[in-house]
């Protein structure tokens, strides 16, 4: 680590907070922001630029890692045992049992309340960034591993989605002019990630077309037939950062389309990196997260085990895993969120802020969708009569 890494933002704390590398405590330690040393404002994230920066006077601080930091896979089983053991324990925090926290905010006074895994936040009042502190490694708590810093900016995300909207071709065509007017949020949404080894071994039946003339005179005509052929076997397949989102409310179809992500770009978890956005911790839990990510791969074996009996149709008539070595990450990746009224219905449009990907809720019109229908039929029709003709 840099001989510097360890210096506070604050050369001395004030008398409401004390400091530290990782910004300053306020509010009796319970909650976290990250002052400039410059004028005193609050630094915030800067996309561009990829570290903390002051809006106001301009003073950068860079955010610091040392060497020997990485995001690193953690063992499934071991951690489950150890949360059974808290659990056991009834080491659950005060906060998360009555699952509200209230923080004072150090630059004007006001007051935030955290509720449910909202972790980071900005002031209601004031706008400067509040975080509680150290709800991401919480001892009760899965830690965080790894951060996706904001790689793609609000002006960015704006364009994106102007584009998306131009993209809607069965939106409503005042849509399509006026687009999506809504505020941008940025929001770190939790995430899972599991590893393992597969071993599976399937039956079925392989099946193989022919064809064979029936009928005499003009009723003469060909019929498919099938062929079906016994079909077993074995294999591994190892599976890498199967992703599960760790959060609820949001609609897990666009959520989930919104992927890939770099996930190579993620970085050590640090404080630092939220300041300005907002967060969100797991709603979740681990093993809940891997029993999705199990169908996830669960349906990509199914696809493995048809390629592997091969024919041209398949019959499948057990499907047996065994997981081993598995591992997991806990990750922030980071999502633009919108919210846009048309026609006096809410609609959700979320950014992955890593990559650019658009998705989400859209008006359509149904009046381009029925011309659109008839057009079809009418085409079918025509090729019909040509045909009979």
């Amino acid at each position: 680590m840099p001989d510097d890494a360890a210096s506070p933002i604050f050369d001395e704390p004030d008398a409401q907070g004390s400091t530290s590398e990782a910004g300053q405590s306020i509010d009796e330690g319970k909650g976290r922001t990250f002052p400039c040393e410059g004028c005193g404002a609050d630094l915030k994230f800067h996309i561009g630029q990829q570290q903390l920066k002051c809006p106001f006077c301009g003073f950068e601080k860079q955010i610091e890692f040392s060497d020997d930091e990485a995001v690193v896979e953690q063992d499934f089983h071991a951690m489950l045992d150890h949360l059974q053991e808290l659990r056991e324990q009834k080491q659950e925090s005060d906060a998360d049992e009555e699952n509200a926290s209230e923080i004072r905010c150090d630059s004007c006074g006001g007051t935030t309340v955290f509720i449910g895994p909202l972790t980071s936040s900005e002031c209601p009042y004031c706008a400067s960034p509040l975080q509680l502190n150290d709800v991401h490694d919480a001892d009760h708590r899965v830690p965080v591993d790894g951060v996706l810093p904001f790689l793609i900016d609000k002006k960015q995300a704006q364009t994106n989605l102007g584009e998306w909207v131009q993209s809607r071709w069965f939106a409503p065509n005042e849509f399509r002019r006026r687009g999506a007017d809504g505020k941008f949020s940025g929001v770190y949404m939790p995430y899972w990630t599991y590893d393992s080894m597969t071993f599976t071994r399937y039956s079925g039946q392989r099946g193989e077309h022919y064809y064979v003339t029936v009928g005499t005179g003009k009723n003469k005509r060909q019929e498919r037939r099938t062929r079906w052929y016994p079909a077993s076997g074995s294999f591994q397949r190892f599976f890498d950062d199967v992703l599960v989102l760790a959060a609820k409310g949001l609609n897990r179809k666009f959520m989930l389309a919104l992927e890939p992500w770099p996930l190579g770009k993620c970085v050590p978890f640090n404080q630092e990196m939220l300041a300005g956005y907002l967060a969100r911790t797991y709603e979740i839990e681990l093993d809940g997260g891997f029993r999705e990510a199990k169908g996830r791969v669960e349906s990509a074996l199914e696809s493995d085990v048809r390629s592997r009996i091969g024919g041209d149709t398949q019959r499948v008539h057990s499907i047996r895993t065994n997981y081993s070595a598995i591992s997991f990450k806990h990750l922030l990746l980071p999502v633009w969120l919108l919210a846009y009224r048309y026609n006096e219905k809410i609609y959700q449009v979320m950014i992955n802020a890593g990559t650019g990907e658009v998705q989400g809720e859209r008006p359509y019109s149904w009046v381009k969708i029925t011309l659109t229908v008839l057009a079809g039929l009418a085409v079918a029709a025509g090729i019909f009569f040509l045909v009979k003709s």
